[in-house]
Order: structure tokens, then C-alpha cells, then sequence
């Protein structure tokens, strides 16, 4: 049995200087930092092929602060022939445990779970279509056209981390003209099938998921999204709607902005156990607040409607990734089978930017129509109520415009630590930027689009 030990490998990490001086943890901190070690080994090694050291450079390192000294320090175990990686916190609970799975890839225990748990986990081990011989976008087998001097340039100054953000860590950079690829730029060590964690972006897959169920007849978009966990007579939050959700407008209560949940992210808790139970707090419809429940309750419907089984499973393979290409492309599940399509997606940049030409196609792809007509319009459409600065919101989607020096209509898929995905419609442009960004360090994605636009003028 091939295990390695990655005690050594947190020396790798150069420290980083904080504010203060963080506290001691308390153990359930501790659980969610083992947890968190875990979950990006296991994904990183299996899903993407990294090797722990790069991984202790790129995925572990730049984290949150509360994490940071633990995930350094505690020691974990790689077993290469389970495919799981096991990190001990606690000599008096079992490890925290992430185990892969073809195409579902890793998956968490819930914190003292023993790691025989493992064999529980739900699968779905059919195998992806074979596209490599296939022509771009529906395959690799073409690489692009002439990419033009100054595009190359703007391009090349995205990973110099200075010009688009002070500190800012650039892997990949993609740009589509007319469907067609015209710059494509990756770090040495990345390369068109090397895929990392979307974070935030794949809430706008998710958004493309409901749209695959409406355009199927499964759930409606202004009717009350079907949570079971919300059937109860008398529930309030019965009447929250896929579209309440999709424009972050639940009206739920949230532990802040932002909405982490690290409960689900890293403590591997279950969607159904932590999403489904926060209480209503102001009516549905009236407040933008960005909250990642709101994403993982839109996908908990589509579930559900789905009958919850091996079929809700199969679906996003065999309704919409695998017909439009995206065979490098991992959605995760916690270990109930629910998909954590708010955040724990590893896809490469060739496969953002096959599902922002979904939308640029309206839709439609070879002649299918995999999305209602006007679904593109519809996630563009700025939501009832706003951000309070910065880009807009529509339906899981950032909506950009004049306001950030773009054309009118830019919409885009954006995500922690630097993913970014903008689709400028007047244009046919797609602009595809993935990066490592520690916390703090922003990389200024429209400084960028703006720069990549006038080099195709």
C-alpha cells in the first residue's frame, strides 16, 4: 500500500505575517482545519494529478487565517491505492477522512465518523464520453487560431502578479472570439486539462443545472422551490422561490455576508443538514445578500425533484456536462449525495469556457436546445434588489458594465481566490482567468477584460 506522509511538507509554505497573533484553536476549529487539509489533498491529488508539494504552495497556502497555522501543521496521510487522505487532529477521535470517486471525486466523513464510513459513500462510476480526438469546443483536438501581439502581451502580464493585482497568482488564462480560441496562457506547471476548485463559480453552473431542469419540465423557476425539508404545514419558508434563491434574495438569515458555510465546505456536514435550516429573516424578494445557502437550496430542489436517488446523481453528467464537452470537470458531493455545487467543482479553464459558450449560444449547443430560450437573458437580468457596490447581480451570475469601464450586457461567473469567467455578448468575446489569489490579494478582472477588448479591437 503506497502512503505518504506529508508532516515535511508544511515547511514548504513560507509563513505568513499576520495582523495579530491568531488564538489557540478550539477542537472544533481544529476538525474543520483537518478537514479542510483533506478535502483539497484528496481533491487536488486525484481530481487534478498535483503532487503534495505543489499543492502546499498553491491550494493550502493563502487560506483563511483561522486555518492557516493548523492546516500547516497537522499531518496527513495520502493512501494511493484507496485514494483517500486521512488527517489526524485529535488522538481521541478517528481522523477526518476524504475519499475520491470516479466523476463524484472526493467526499468527506462527518467529523467522527470512522474511516470505514468510506464504503458508504454514493457513487456513479459510468464513464465519460472520449472527446480528446473531437474538434474544439466539443473536444481538444484543435488547439487555436493566430493569437494577435498585443492579445499575447495583455495575456502574458496577467501572470507577472503585478499589473491585474499586487500578489496575484495566475494559472491559466483563456479568451474566445466567435466560439473560437485566441489566447490561451497557463502556468508552467498547468496545462489545458488541469483542472483546480471553481470556489464561487460554480454557482453559475448551477444556474445552468435549474436551467436544464426548466427546460425539461422538472421545476419552475417562480414557483416555490420544492425543499423537502420545508414541507411541514405552516413552514414560512415554503414560499421562497428558484428565482428568490438564484438572485440571492431567500430573505434567510445568514452567519454574516458571504455565508461560508464551513460546516459543509470543510466540517463535512451534509446540504440537507445545514443549508435547509436557517430561519426566514426579512420576506423573500426584498434583499440582495450573498449567501451560499441560497445556492445550495436551488440545487437541493432540482434534487429532489430529481427523486433524490441515482438518477439526481447521473444528471448533471448526462443532462449537460458530457453533451457540451465538459469531461475534466468534477462536481463533488458531501456524503449524502448531495452535490455542493456552490462552490466544490474542479473544472479547467477549456471547460468554463465550453459552458460560458453555452450561454453566448443561448442555450443551444450542436443543434440542441439544453436551456429554455432566453435563459442567457434571464441570469443577465439584473435581480429586484442589489449589491451595495461593485458589480451587479442577476441570476447566480455577476452582471458588469459602463459602471466597471465594460460594454453594456457583460455578465460573468466569479469565484474566490481569483476565478473568473466574463461573457461580453456585443463582442462574442469569453474571457477565462484562473489564479491561486491569497486572502487579500485581488486580481482586477476588469482592468484585465478591458486590456484583453482593446487588443482584439
Amino acid at each position: 500500500m503506497r502512503l505518504v506522509s506529508l508532516a515535511a511538507v508544511a515547511a514548504l509554505v513560507p509563513a505568513v505575517v499576520q495582523a495579530q497573533a491568531p488564538s489557540a484553536p478550539d477542537a472544533h476549529t481544529r476538525a474543520l482545519a483537518a478537514g479542510y487539509k483533506a478535502a483539497f489533498l484528496c481533491s487536488d491529488v486525484f481530481n487534478a494529478g498535483q503532487t503534495p508539494e505543489q499543492i502546499a504552495k498553491d491550494d493550502l497556502d493563502g487560506i483563511y487565517p483561522q486555518y492557516q497555522q493548523d492546516v500547516r501543521d497537522l499531518e496527513a496521510v495520502i493512501d494511493f491505492e484507496t485514494k483517500q487522505v486521512s488527517v489526524r487532529f485529535d488522538r481521541h477521535m478517528a481522523p477526518r477522512v476524504a475519499a475520491w470517486r470516479p466523476n463524484l471525486g472526493c467526499a468527506q466523513l462527518p467529523i467522527g465518523a470512522e474511516p470505514e464510513a468510506v464504503a458508504n459513500l454514493p457513487r456513479f462510476d459510468a464513464a465519460a464520453p472520449a472527446t480528446e480526438a473531437r474538434k474544439w469546443p466539443d473536444g481538444d483536438a484543435t488547439t487555436r487560431i493566430a493569437t494577435p501581439a498585443k492579445l499575447a502581451a495583455a495575456a502574458e502580464k496577467a501572470f507577472d502578479g503585478a499589473t491585474y493585482g499586487e500578489g496575484s497568482k495566475t494559472t491559466a488564462v483563456l479568451v474566445l472570439k466567435d466560439g473560437r480560441i485566441v489566447a490561451e496562457r497557463y502556468r508552467a506547471d498547468f496545462d489545458m486539462h488541469t483542472p483546480q476548485r471553481t470556489w464561487s463559480a460554480a454557482k453559475s453552473l448551477t444556474a445552468t443545472v435549474v436551467g436544464r431542469a426548466v427546460q425539461q419540465g422538472l421545476v419552475k423557476v417562480e414557483a416555490p422551490a420544492d425543499i423537502p425539508e420545508w414541507r411541514t404545514p405552516g413552514d414560512p419558508r415554503a414560499r421562497i422561490t428558484l428565482q428568490n434563491l438564484m438572485h440571492m434574495g431567500s430573505g434567510l438569515w445568514t452567519d454574516g455576508p458571504g455565508n461560508r458555510t464551513d460546516e459543509v465546505y470543510v466540517g463535512g456536514g451534509a446540504v440537507t443538514e445545514w443549508a435547509t435550516r436557517m430561519p426566514l429573516e426579512v420576506r423573500p424578494g426584498i434583499r440582495f445578500r450573498y449567501a451560499n445557502n441560497d445556492t445550495l437550496l436551488a440545487q437541493r430542489a432540482v434534487r429532489a425533484a430529481l427523486g433524490d436517488g441515482d438518477k439526481a446523481l447521473a444528471y448533471p453528467f448526462q443532462e449537460l456536462l458530457w453533451k457540451i464537452g465538459m469531461t475534466h470537470t468534477t462536481p463533488e458531493t458531501d456524503w449524502q449525495g448531495n452535490f455542493i455545487l456552490s462552490s466544490q467543482v474542479w473544472t479547467t479553464a477549456r471547460d468554463l469556457a465550453r459552458l460560458a459558450l453555452l450561454y453566448q449560444n443561448d442555450g443551444v449547443w450542436n443543434g440542441e436546445r439544453l436551456l429554455p430560450k432566453g435563459w442567457a437573458k434571464f441570469v443577465a437580468t439584473p435581480a429586484p434588489a442589489q449589491p451595495a457596490s461593485g458589480p451587479g447581480y442577476g441570476a447566480f451570475f455577476w452582471l458588469y458594465g459602463p459602471a466597471q469601464g465594460l460594454p453594456e450586457g457583460v455578465y460573468g461567473m466569479n469565484g474566490n481566490r481569483g476565478q473568473y469567467v466574463l461573457i461580453v455578448p456585443s463582442r462574442k468575446v469569453i474571457v477565462v482567468r484562473r489564479g491561486y489569489d491569497p486572502a487579500g490579494k485581488r486580481f482586477d478582472e476588469a482592468k484585465f477584460a478591458r486590456d484583453v477588448l482593446a487588443a482584439l479591437d
